[in-house]
Formats: C-alpha cells, structure tokens, sequence
C-alpha cells in the first residue's frame, strides 16, 4: 500500500510541476514592455526656474490649487534633499526593479488579459505606509522612500519595527500586488471575520500564481520566525476561532484583532507577544489554497465567489499539530 501510495505522490508532484512549467514557458512569452518616468529625478534635479517644464510632464503630481512656491521650497528644503539623495543611492538605475515588473505584469497578463499594462512613475511622498504603491488603471506609482531597508536611520523614530521589516526591496513586487488587487477583487459587505479572512486569502493567493518564485514570508510579509509560528500553531488558532464561534461574528473589533496591520495578534493570552498579526489573514489564505488544490475553478472565477461558498467547498484542514 505504501508503494502506491508514493508513487501516487510522485505523480501528483510531476503533474503538478509540469503544469507550472508549462504556465511560466507561456508567460515568457508574452511581450511586455513598459516606461518608467522618474519623477523624482525630474523634480530634484530641476532649479526653480524649470518648475513650469516639470508640471507639464507631471501634471498628475501637482495638485490644483497648490501654488508654485510651495514646490519650490520643497526643492530646496534640506531634508527632502537629503531624503532625494537617500534613493538616489539605491535606486539611480531602477533597470532591475523595471524588469521585475515586467515580469510580474507578464504574469498578471496570463491570468488576466484584458488588463491594461501601465506605465511606472517612481516618486517620493510623505512616507505613507499604506499606499506604498499604488496602480490606477494606466498608472503604477511606486514611492521609492518606503524601500530603502529596515535598518535605515529615517524609519527608526518614526516606524515600529512590525512596518520596518517591510520597507524593504524585496517587497516592491508583493506590494503591486496588493494594489493590484485592490481594483480587482469583488466588493462585499460582509463583515463576518471568515469573510475578511478570505477576501485576504484571495489577495494572497494572487501573490502565489503572481510570484511563483518568493517565499510564503515575503508575500505576506512576515518574517521567517512568524512564518514557522502560523505554520506550527495553525490547528490551535483555528480552534480557538472554532470554539469562540468567532468566524461567522460581526464583532468590529475582530479585524483589528486578527486582520489589519498590528504588531502582534490578539488572542487575549499570554501568547499573544509571540504572535505576529494578520494571523486571520494567513488562515485564510490556506483556506483559499486548499480550495484550489481541491476544485477545478479558474482563479477569476474564484476571486467572484463569495467567503462561504468557498469555505464549504474549500475541504479545509488545519495542519494537526506535531
């Protein structure tokens, strides 16, 4: 019986790698070029005298209304200058960061042909956390100062460490995704946690197809340490959600809990400061992936399910703890 079942095993493995080889010969082929603008570039390295050139290459950059000496002083201002030199010793070429994004876009085109392949504008901003990146229809901006590395001395006061750990490089392409999905993935209402779950299952698992070759840490942003705990613990924190009927509860202080951005998730145990947060999201990312692996559906046409359809349908078990 073992035999068999091994060779069972190997087959699956076979099957399952000669179908994801055949995908990624396929996204090779697809033809993708896009054009980067350097924004910052063109803004810091003008003099004020050029500012009227500028806003008629960007006008998208400069808001109505705003006058023109508020531009100039920015331009001069030491500390955005600073911060501009900062980028510019990272990302002067951003030629391998361009090809990256080409290739994702290659992937996004395989799976989803009618999308309209943008152009790149990097920027500097205000160091907004949450719009990181952000794609609009023909535009993808990406504000380089949130990717100069955790370690870097402009995030230790202003950032905890939770955020730090993903102002990293290696994060650009997990962070398109995630805007990227923003504009594709079905609106609900639902407030259910397993509904949230989900829906951020969905967004992650875009991450796997999307980013064959980045590791579960990277696409969630996770260290390895809070990898090995959702993976070691998964039996635990689903029957913990199990047994306090939280999963189809509308309780709003559940996302905060389980969900969104935090430091650590709140179980309300002694454990909770070994845990890392979004732990919600993780379970049901393995919930979609299951749900996947177990059903013969396209990844358009589970993104339009709703959280309950694919649950039950899903054949989710918790890895049993060891």
């Amino acid at each position: 019986m073992k035999k068999y079942i091994y060779i069972i095993t190997i087959g699956l493995l076979f099957f399952s790698c000669n179908k994801k080889n055949k995908i990624e010969k396929a996204v090779e082929e697809i033809p993708i070029s896009i054009k980067t603008h350097r924004f910052e570039q063109a803004f810091f390295d003008a003099k004020p005298e050029d500012l009227a050139k500028v806003k008629l290459q960007y006008p998208d950059f400069f808001p109505v209304g705003t006058p023109d000496n508020v531009w100039i002083e920015k331009m001069k201002n030491p500390q955005w200058r600073e911060l501009y030199l900062e980028v510019e010793n990272k990302y002067k070429n951003f030629n391998t960061q361009q090809a990256e994004i080409e290739d994702l876009f290659k992937h996004i085109k395989y799976y989803f042909p009618t999308v309209i392949t943008p152009q790149i504008y990097t920027a500097i901003g205000e160091m907004d956390y949450l719009n990181k990146t952000i794609y609009a229809h023909d535009k993808l901006i990406i504000a380089l100062e949130l990717y100069l590395g955790k370690d870097h001395k402009f995030y230790a006061s202003e950032f905890p460490e939770y955020l730090r750990q993903n102002f990293e490089q290696r994060q650009m392409m997990p962070d398109i995704i995630s805007s990227f999905a923003f504009g594709i993935l079905p609106e609900t209402k639902d407030k259910e946690l397993l509904s949230l779950m989900i829906n951020s299952g969905k967004e992650l698992y875009l991450k796997d197809i999307l980013l064959p070759e980045y590791k579960d840490a990277e696409k969630i942003g996770y260290t390895d340490k809070q990898i090995k705990f959702c993976e070691e613990n998964e039996s635990y924190m689903w029957e913990f959600f199990v047994s306090n009927k939280m999963l189809y509860s509308t309780d709003s202080k559940l996302p905060n809990r389980f969900i969104n951005l935090a430091p650590f998730s709140k179980f309300y145990l002694e454990i909770d400061n070994e845990t890392p947060g979004r732990v919600g999201q993780w379970i049901g990312w393995q919930i979609v992936r299951s749900f996947m692996e177990n059903n013969e559906v396209s990844v358009q046409q589970m993104l339009k399910m709703n959280a309950k359809e694919i649950f039950e349908q899903s054949k989710y078990k918790p890895k049993k703890n060891e």
